[in-house]
């Protein structure tokens, strides 16, 4: 796919007439999926896919059109580059249009340890024995590149695999899982599907449902990836803060979380690409909060442009959103909750304030009643409504050691690139209110 891709950008890049520049992305897989239903192979299928996007810009005027590859790659792209060409002149100006001028190029490819789909499913199935397990696997590799008439070019390739999944119990009671990365184990994977079996071994138990109040709660990492993926609506984008919109908009005035909590756009070691479509290199790391204070926003080319900043994103989102682990052992923490609640997932949040960072939504799977220690039963769906300077600041009891890589599971016409790299979360006291 690199040279397809490469000589194809070549091609094109001695086509712009003077004054024009032609910006070039790629985006391309080759994956395996396979989805289970109670514990067997439901479908199988590989994909092998590219798509080129074409970008031309003259005089502060832009036009794009995407394509996939096929037999007639050139004359295709060559035909629609003059269809791009005919509309510039009936397109306005674009006063935010910034793009990197300046050629730098670069390439990385990371290999994993990957094995077939074909022995992926065979090890599936075998941890599943005896469960009704639902899900999908994907696996294989993800490509994304660049290239520019100015001579840049850029590429991105790594080797990974997410399996998402749940065993099913009965009508609403399930655990949910996941096991991502780059190199399959499965002694891992084993490890993973028996720690939910013993939890959806707890469903079977007589719920028990608790009074709206203040709870203490441990937040498991998949529970915690919630509250990070909507607080990164917005708040960790430099237009957000500029236009006041920012859910963590008192940090801007010397509101703060825990000195626990360091959050970082980790590039370097993520899934995502190191560079974007209008050509600009990320930085390998961009701290976003460090010990509870906010620090650099994600910027892209367009807020560059209009707030007098230096781009250091694509889209003002993280994509490789990392969160420093703490200090309690993962195998320790029905001992450090105590009493309270064990949430293996939230869904359904949303912001009940957004400028004051307060954030709602619901418990989902297998949320657990613990005390001393020992789990007693499973709980009721319920909701909190409370604040990230509470959850994450004034009631964070700890952090875990171990942390969870997990992926965005997204294949909506490709598979992502986004992802988080999350421990979990002890607190003190989380508000229900129903």
């Amino acid at each position: 796919m690199k040279a397809r891709f490469f000589e194809l950008a070549e091609r094109l890049g001695r086509m712009p007439k003077p004054g024009e520049t032609l910006l070039c992305e790629f985006s391309g897989e080759r994956s395996d999926f396979v989805r289970f239903n109670r514990g067997r192979v439901r479908q199988a299928g590989s994909v092998e896919q590219g798509y080129v996007s074409l970008r031309l810009i003259r005089a502060r005027r832009q036009a794009s059109i995407t394509l996939a590859l096929g037999s007639e790659d050139f004359e295709a792209s060559r035909a629609a580059l003059d269809e791009l060409r005919g509309v510039l002149d009936d397109l306005p100006e674009d006063p935010w249009l910034l793009f990197n001028e300046t050629p730098y190029s670069a390439s990385s490819e990371r290999r994993g340890r990957l094995v077939s789909a074909a022995a992926a499913t065979e090890e599936i199935i075998a941890a599943a024995q005896g469960q009704d397990l639902v899900g999908i696997y994907a696996g294989g590799t993800i490509c994304r590149g660049f290239a520019n008439s100015l001579g840049q070019r850029n590429w991105h390739e790594v080797d990974s695999f997410n399996f998402d999944w749940s065993l099913y119990l009965e009508a609403d009671k399930a655990v949910k899982g996941r096991y991502a990365g780059f190199d399959w184990d499965p002694r891992a994977l084993e490890a993973r599907v028996e720690a939910a079996a013993q939890q959806l071994a707890h469903l079977s138990q007589a719920r028990r449902t608790l009074e709206p109040g203040d709870y203490r709660a441990y937040l498991a990492p998949s529970a915690l990836e919630e509250l990070t993926g909507l607080l990164s609506w917005g708040g960790f984008s430099a237009r957000a803060r500029q236009t006041k919109q920012s859910p963590l908009l008192r940090m801007e005035s010397g509101g703060t979380l825990s000195p626990k909590v360091t959050m970082l756009e980790n590039t370097a070691e993520g899934m995502a690409p190191g560079f974007q479509g209008e050509g600009f290199v990320k930085p390998a790391r961009v701290t976003l909060i460090e010990a509870g204070r906010l620090r650099d926003a994600l910027v892209s080319p367009r807020s560059a442009k209009e707030y007098g900043l230096m781009p250091n994103a694509g889209r003002e989102g993280p994509e490789a959103l990392e969160l420093h682990a703490g200090g309690l052992q993962s195998n320790r923490v029905l001992e450090a909750l105590d009493t309270g609640l064990y949430i293996s997932n939230l869904w359904y949040l949303n912001f009940s304030d957004r400028p004051a960072g307060r954030i709602t939504g619901m418990t989902r799977f297998a949320t657990l009643w613990v005390e001393r220690g020992h789990i007693v039963a499973p709980v009721t769906p319920m909701r909190f409504d409370d604040s990230i300077y509470r959850m994450l600041g004034e009631n964070l009891v700890d952090l875990t050691r171990e942390r969870e890589l997990l992926p965005d599971v997204s294949t909506y016409g490709e598979r992502s690139t986004s992802g988080s790299h999350l421990p979990g979360a002890l607190i003190s006291s989380l508000k229900f209110t129903l």
